[in-house]
């Protein structure tokens, strides 16, 4: 059972703990290939906002830990503990995977896992960070970012975006996205998307775009256009694009497309279908343009990201 350890010395946002806690501290039902082993590494007993927090174990337990998830600092001001920095700079050394959750991103940077590599954190702090590292290379505009062994997310939703990245990283596409719906979220967003939206509302409960979101995500083996969907919003396709900018970030074609592509993740993931098959099931026609779109989106061909899947789980 890999493990998932979670510093919790000096001075941390409960939120950002909180969230890593829940995420990977609760396996779904349909994860019947084992979890996370969750622990919680620190000097002592500690106030996390208005909690105080018992850890597990000492610092010492990260370098034994297979990822470490560093929550948000809470005061830019106060440089975080040379002890929490050391730990986290040994676990990386020793192999750990490595993750930063909004502000973060300033105790991997004090361990120097930053320089040379891109990173991300709230959109407010990225000049900080950019100043106080730079050797690294700080993007103001992304959710997270993932260069492999180091990970680096935005401010809040983007932390809950980037935990469920990891856990499709080794779990899937689908137990990821069944993580996202008992946290009552949307499938978990691509890190490359804009991290500030005019109006950051999830469209969940009653958004006017709840309805049509799930009515599309049922038929994305058909054939459909902004009009359908702006005709089963009962509103106009201009309208429609205002709303899924304003709440979602991006045009209701950026949006269709992503979500046929992560079905075709699930498809590759969970079936032997070939890509041809695969192309129909999620709308997308052709295997040409399938794989096309998938190699943008995803970064590899859809036959290269189903054996690099399998050899992963198999190892």
């Amino acid at each position: 059972m890999p493990t998932v350890a979670l510093p919790t010395a000096g001075n941390l946002l409960h939120f950002e703990l909180g969230v890593a806690y829940e995420i990977f501290g609760n396996p779904p039902r349909e994860a019947v290939d084992g979890w996370y082993d969750v622990v919680l590494c620190g000097p002592g007993p500690v106030r996390v906002g208005p909690f105080v927090v018992e850890p597990d174990h000492g610092l010492d337990r990260l370098v034994d830990a297979d990822t470490v998830i560093v929550p948000a600092w809470a005061d830019l001001d106060e440089p975080p503990p040379p002890e929490l920095v050391e730990a986290v700079r040994a676990a990386h050394r020793a192999g750990a995977r490595v993750a930063s959750l909004c502000t973060g991103a300033f105790v991997l940077g004090a361990a120097g896992l930053l320089d040379g590599r891109r990173a991300t954190t709230h959109w407010a702090h990225t000049a900080e960070l950019s100043a106080r590292h730079p050797l690294a290379v700080v993007d103001p505009d992304v959710l997270y970012t993932d260069n492999g062994s180091v990970l680096t997310s935005a401010g809040k939703a983007a932390a809950v975006d980037l935990c469920l990245h990891l856990i499709h990283l080794d779990h899937g596409a689908a137990i990821a996205n069944s993580v996202a719906r008992r946290l009552v979220m949307p499938p978990h967003r691509t890190g490359g998307q804009a991290q500030f939206v005019a109006t950051p509302v999830q469209a969940t409960g009653d958004h006017p775009l709840t309805q049509v979101l799930a009515w599309a995500q049922q038929r994305l083996d058909r054939p459909l256009t902004v009009t359908d969907l702006a005709r089963r919003a009962n509103t106009s396709p201009r309208n429609l694009g205002r709303q899924f900018r304003s709440v979602l970030g991006q045009t209701p074609l950026q949006w269709l497309l992503n979500q046929r592509v992560r079905r075709a993740q699930e498809l590759l993931e969970a079936t032997d279908e070939s890509v041809e098959a695969v192309a129909v099931a999620t709308g997308m026609g052709t295997a040409t343009t399938l794989r096309r779109q998938f190699k943008r989106i995803v970064g590899v061909p859809p036959n290269s990201y189903r054996e690099a899947f399998r050899s992963a789980r198999a190892g």
